[in-house]
């Protein structure tokens, strides 16, 4: 585990586990694909419909995540930018 996913393994799942899951449940849903496309089911269909929805939900938690061990927590951002906007504000 590297220092990032160390650092964030407590708090939260690290990228390469969102990954994984994203991958297995993109494989569970080309199978119901290929299941659909033999005979329709509505059933299968909402279950496709559920696991898009997880996965967009698995994608923002990918994206957010990154954007976090790339730039850092959002909180201590904001809170950079408004003590530089301060110091612009007394020059």
């Amino acid at each position: 585990m590297n220092r990032v996913e160390a650092a964030l393994h407590p708090v939260m799942r690290t990228l390469t586990e969102i990954h994984e899951e994203i991958e297995r449940l993109s494989e569970d849903r080309a199978e119901l694909w290929h299941r659909l496309s033999d005979e329709y089911d509505p059933r299968i269909r909402e279950e496709i419909r559920a696991l898009d929805q997880e996965l967009d939900r698995l994608w923002d938690e990918h994206r957010a995540l990154r954007a976090r061990v790339r730039f850092g927590d959002r909180e201590a951002i904001v809170a950079r930018a408004r003590v530089e906007e301060r110091l612009e504000r007394a020059a």
